[in-house]
């Protein structure tokens, strides 16, 4: 086993820790692949294990919500106990919990299994962005790594739904989850050979109660917006909501008193990097909502194959990789404010032309819409993070990088639930009225449900009744993901407007 030297602040990192950023980029990858390819197989484990809309929902987001209620733990149990003993333990279980998830026999044990995923990945992101922050002392290799780092995590998603149409085209959905198994192999096996071994402080003990504090303001909060987006504004949903705010009331206080807290509510002091999470918080939300609408029109509206829809939905994530790795050069000319709010500009027209679009020609106007707005967003991802883990201490890097990263995969979980649901609402209300006379009231209730119940229940019907009945779902989906685009038009320019206000004066590498 190698033994690794500190670098002293401002020393250049060399050969080997660009070595130890290629083993860090392996994590980075599978999580962005396992979020991305799970669109494109979402149809396919539909018809095997036959989910509710609400099922579906969860199946694609525990992933996200658990990954994001347990970031803030893990990323202080790194601090601790070391980043590099807590990235190759969460490495094996992800890998174990992959082969569960792979052969799971219902929709509520894939829900299960999935959201373990999201626990063991959780301690994988905090204790991959902590690492690169002590082996890239220097400020502007350090902004340039994690560029890097970002545009690993974006080019997940191109290389998620093309690989993972590839799969799908000749294996079962679960497969896709069995990619994950040699990648955390690979990273077992080099991690140990390049990466520092980052003893932690070992200072203090994890608090349990503000563990369980932190999913139990999360968890119901998420599930109220997403029965009041789904079914309306009802007592029980907003109760629950109002539950689960009560418990970050009392999650907060107990950070305030505690001399060890699992977050360190003084790296909030800074109105400008408060800022910068919520900015990078609602970007990713908007990235999340829109691809799964995306992917969901390209197989189920254009009727593509898992192969085909991947490579359509390849350009979005590839322009996001690029701007990833721009930003940071950008950055060095222009303050961090411009930059992010200039891009977040650049993404209005994009969602617009989504909004307005006609979609009778194809997908290329779906995807250049999409591809302009996605660019848009990709400064606040690379030069967000840079913000907020250069500005904490090199003791608390665990805790910022997880409070950056809880921000970047809350906001793609709580977009795939928020416009998901948006989306669901909405076409729920345009097929209701839409539904042609003929069809057999369980084929209707089917199709009321869902875009993939009204497919499945067309395969049912004769010609005449199965094309009305299809061309009135699909019509209806459209409407919905229009309208997702026309609130993300409007939510992406009210964080221009932030970004070049209140990070006006920041400074990067």
């Amino acid at each position: 086993m190698v033994s690794h030297r500190p670098l002293a602040t401002g020393e250049r990192a060399g050969y080997r820790e660009w070595a130890g950023l290629a083993v860090l980029a392996l994590p980075t990858l599978l999580l962005a692949v396992d979020n991305s390819v799970l669109f494109l197989a979402l149809p396919h484990l539909s018809e095997d294990l036959a989910p509710t809309g609400g099922q579906q929902l969860w199946i694609m987001d525990s992933y996200g919500f658990m990954i994001a209620g347990f970031l803030v733990t893990m990323g202080t149990l790194g601090d601790r106990v070391g980043r590099r003993r807590l990235l190759m333990s969460g490495a094996a279980a992800f890998g174990v919990v992959s082969v569960l998830a792979a052969y799971a026999p219902s929709a509520e044990a894939l829900i299960a299994a999935r959201a373990l995923l999201g626990v063991a990945g959780a301690t994988l992101m905090p204790s991959t962005l902590a690492l690169i922050t002590e082996m890239f002392t220097d400020r502007r290799q350090r902004a340039l790594a994690i560029g890097v780092f970002m545009s690993c995590f974006m080019g997940g998603g191109v290389f998620g739904p093309v690989v993972g149409g590839f799969v799908l085209q000749r294996f079962w959905w679960g497969a896709v989850f069995l990619m994950g198994v040699p990648v955390m192999l690979l990273l077992l096996a080099t991690g140990p050979l390049l990466l520092p071994r980052s003893r932690g402080s070992g200072r203090g003990r994890l608090d349990l109660i503000s563990v369980a504090l932190s999913l139990a303001a999360i968890l119901p909060v998420i599930y109220g917006l997403k029965a009041i987006a789904g079914s309306g504004a009802s007592w029980t949903a907003l109760l629950v909501a109002a539950v689960g705010v009560g418990f970050g009331v009392l999650f907060v206080r107990r950070q305030r008193t505690l001399a060890d807290p699992l977050l360190d509510l003084r790296l909030f002091a800074n109105r400008s990097f408060s800022a910068a999470l919520v900015i990078l918080l609602f970007a990713m939300c908007l990235q999340g909502g829109v691809y799964l609408l995306v992917g969901q029109y390209l197989q189920m509206v254009e009727g593509l194959s898992p192969l085909a829809a991947g490579i359509w939905m390849a350009p979005p994530a590839v322009a996001l990789g690029i701007g990833s790795v721009l930003s940071p050069l950008l950055a060095r000319r222009f303050r961090p404010g411009v930059v992010i709010g200039g891009g977040l500009l650049l993404s209005v027209p994009g969602f617009l032309l989504l909004a307005v679009a006609d979609h009778s020609g194809g997908p290329t106007l779906l995807v250049v819409a999409t591809t302009i707005g996605f660019l848009g967003t990709a400064p606040i991802g690379a030069l967000g993070i840079d913000l907020v883990v250069g500005s904490a201490p090199p003791e608390k890097a665990g805790a910022a990088s997880s409070v950056s990263e809880t921000s970047g995969e809350f906001g793609i979980a709580f977009g795939v639930a928020a416009f998901g649901s948006v989306g669901a609402a909405v076409y729920q209300r345009s097929v209701a009225d839409a539904i042609p006379r003929g069809v057999p009231p369980e084929a209707a209730d089917a199709a009321r449900e869902t875009l993939p119940g009204a497919v499945a229940a067309a395969e049912a019907l004769p010609g005449g009744t199965a094309g009305e009945l299809l061309g009135a779902a699909q019509q209806a989906f459209t409407t919905g993901m229009a309208t997702v685009a026309g609130v993300c038009a409007v939510v992406v320019a009210v964080l221009a407007v932030l970004s070049l206000t209140v990070l006006r004066g920041l400074r990067t590498a």
